[in-house]
């Protein structure tokens, strides 16, 4: 006997898509997602549906449309993730049928690579004023990043006792870290000596849950106005350095030092070595002073790798 073949009905659905865009924001804070996240998912599915009307009763004409729109790879990649989540969901609740996302596949983006030398970092460390405390803050700020890696948003989370001065090492807690998994960070002696001057300034009305690194008025900070203070310092210096390229530039200084890359993906906070790649993508003098060192003809021809004179003809 044959099988009959099952249909999948769109349930009668009343909600706006408003309506249902609000409910599946309650399921994502409630798997705990983090709030930035949370809006990045609101902002994507509300744009969607901004700009075609129609999508939410004929969603595939519209998705395809949002889709073949002129935007860079990694806009792309972020709609595709956000908007087939959102269509996940509604299959699963029975809202759609199927997900108009599924056969689509991400983009290959180029890693931004950012090309910090040496001495635009020393520059920028010796701009803050550390006789204030915002300019001691600033100045500690950029030397632990410089030194672990550490996300702005993970820093400006930091409290006293996530600092272990006696192991060097800093913890960064799992309800602040990006990924949701806690790591410890080992720091250098001279981060730990501006940090603890930085804690010693400190206001004593201050409890212990002020972060390290706040506000004059004990407040915490976020990467806005970290991307405000690094923009007064390049305005004069006359180079562009935003708050995450301090971590791009400790990333590819760790590497050229020799560190090691499953050290760094882990160091970074990074689920896998695929995303750790896109921060430590070499330059292409990189690439060349590595060929220049490890060219099998410096073993095969070592004397003949020379240049020599060639005496023209008559």
């Amino acid at each position: 006997m044959a099988k009959e073949k099952v249909l999948r009905l769109r349930k009668e659905v009343t909600e706006s898509w408003q309506e249902v865009l609000e409910q599946y924001l309650w399921f994502k804070q409630a798997e705990g997602l983090r709030e930035a996240t949370v809006r990045g998912h609101r902002d994507v599915v509300r744009l969607f549906h901004t700009r075609y009307p129609e999508a939410w009763e004929n969603p595939k004409k519209a998705v395809l449309a949002f889709m073949a729109e002129d935007i860079k790879a990694s806009t792309y990649n972020i709609r595709l993730s956000y908007l087939k989540a959102f269509f996940d969901w509604c299959v699963a609740e029975g809202i759609h049928t199927d997900n108009p996302m599924t056969r689509l596949k991400k983009r290959k983006a180029e890693g931004r690579v950012v090309n910090l030398t040496l001495d635009d970092l020393k520059a920028l460390i010796e701009l803050p004023d550390t006789k204030t405390f915002a300019g001691l803050r600033d100045y500690a700020v950029i030397l632990l990043t410089l030194d672990t890696g550490i996300r702005p948003k993970e820093a400006f989370s930091l409290l006293v006792d996530d600092f272990n001065f006696r192991s060097s090492e800093v913890y960064v807690r799992s309800e602040v870290a990006k990924t949701k998994v806690s790591r410890s960070l080992p720091f250098s002696p001279v981060t730990a000596k501006v940090v603890r001057e930085l804690i010693q300034t400190r206001h004593p009305g201050w409890n212990s849950s002020v972060p390290v690194f706040c506000s004059t008025e004990g407040t915490t900070l976020n990467r806005h106005t970290w991307g405000d203070r690094l923009e007064m310092y390049c305005k004069r210096l006359g180079i562009n350095i935003r708050p995450y390229d301090l971590r791009h530039a400790f990333a590819l200084q760790f590497l050229r030092n020799g560190g090691h890359a499953l050290a760094l993906q882990r160091t970074l906070g990074h689920t896998d070595l695929s995303m750790t790649k896109r921060y430590v993508a070499l330059t292409q003098q990189d690439i060349k002073e590595q060929h220049a060192l490890a060219s099998p003809l410096n073993v095969l021809l070592p004397q003949r790798n020379r240049v020599r004179n060639v005496k023209q003809g008559p």
